[in-house]
């Protein structure tokens, strides 16, 4: 094996968001979380990360010698959280020390804001990184050229950059964390894409942008409260068997319970931010203005949507494809004006990660 093959190179990687329906809350060391999850894979809600690397004269000795770069301007305030990434990724992908990296990045969508941009931002640096060591490195060993176990590594990677990034890189949704689904494992996700029933497969997701501001606690910091939550241990055993339940559903097709669940986990994700110690809330007014419109609609016309919640105050409207036209017109007359600057992102089940030429 030569790792030094090539003195320079490139490649980009683009990963989507994910919208988690069972909530990843909690974590243990490295990223493992308390209870698995699900979500959907969006499409629209999008990070495109551009990797360029040049050897070195002489190797790094411990930190990874890179420049970050987002939407064209060097971002000093994520350049900690990147160095610690890119410094355990050296344990997995030693070569990252002989080489100076630039990493250019680019969202669709806004950052911190309770979109999981962490989430697409990881996937796609992990995918990339993946990527390099494959153009140096002269001989691969045979499991990493098939598809699948390139997917399970770009998942594991990702994840210890930002849990939630391992769902990101697999089409339609994920699982992530060990339960009774075979091949489920705490270390990567798995794709469920060939589960589920026809309904759930072109599922829309209407991203309704409350505030686009970076929130007031982040995801880190919220992950880190849930130790010492009074409701911790009883939200872990909650989630598993929303887990097992929500599988089901997404095979049967269950439209009434799968409202059910989704929103009740949506609920529950931030009633446990409130119940933390320090409490806070990142709902806003209009948040609770949105929330109640999409549940008097559901009501009114019989048109199965929800909603669903990140860690932040956006609202995340789900419906099936079939519906879009009156969604759309209910979205246009009742909820834009909740939006600030009527912003929304009209977005949809995805295909994962891809490579970009």
């Amino acid at each position: 094996m030569n790792l030094d093959a090539k003195d320079s190179g490139h490649c980009q990687w683009q990963s989507p968001s994910n919208i988690a329906l069972v909530k990843y809350w909690g974590k243990k060391h490295e990223q493992i979380p308390c209870n698995p999850s699900i979500s959907f894979t969006l499409k629209n809600a999008q990070t495109t990360t551009s990797l360029e690397w040049e050897r070195k004269d002489v190797p790094s000795s411990s930190d990874v010698d890179f420049t970050f770069y987002f939407h064209g301007q060097e971002k000093e305030s994520f350049r900690q959280r990147i160095q610690k990434y890119l410094n355990r990724m050296a344990e997995e992908i030693p070569l990252l020390l002989n080489y100076r990296l630039t990493i250019s990045s680019e969202n669709t969508f806004p950052h911190s804001s309770g979109i999981a941009s962490s989430a697409s931002a990881m996937n796609a640096l992990a995918a990339a990184l993946i990527d390099m060591e494959r153009q140096i490195t002269i001989s691969i060993p045979s499991e990493e050229t098939k598809q699948s176990k390139f997917d399970q590594r770009i998942s594991r990677l990702s994840r210890l950059g930002s849990g939630s990034a391992c769902r990101s890189n697999y089409a339609n949704a994920a699982l992530w964390g060990q339960c009774s689904y075979p091949g489920s494992s705490d270390a990567y996700a798995v794709g469920l894409g060939t589960i589920l029933h026809p309904v759930f497969q072109q599922y829309k997701d209407a991203i309704l942008l409350v505030d686009q501001g970076e929130k007031k606690v982040s995801s880190s910091a919220g992950h880190q409260l849930m130790v010492g939550n009074p409701y911790g241990d009883v939200r872990y055993q909650e989630a598993r068997k929303n887990t097992e339940n929500l599988l089901e559903i997404l095979k049967s097709g269950d439209l009434d319970a799968f409202t059910t669940l989704v929103e009740a986990e949506a609920m529950t994700l931030h009633a446990l931010m409130m119940a933390s110690s320090p409490g806070y809330i990142l709902m806003h007014p209009n948040t609770l203005i949105i929330i109640q419109a999409i549940q008097g609609y559901r009501k009114d016309t019989g048109i199965p949507v929800c909603f669903t919640l990140d860690a932040g105050p956006n609202v995340h409207l789900l419906y099936p494809d079939h519906h879009k036209d009156p969604v759309k017109k209910f979205i246009q007359d009742e909820l834009i004006s909740y939006c600030v600057d009527r912003q929304w992102i009209d977005d949809e089940m995805g295909s994962g990660s891809r490579k970009l030429k």
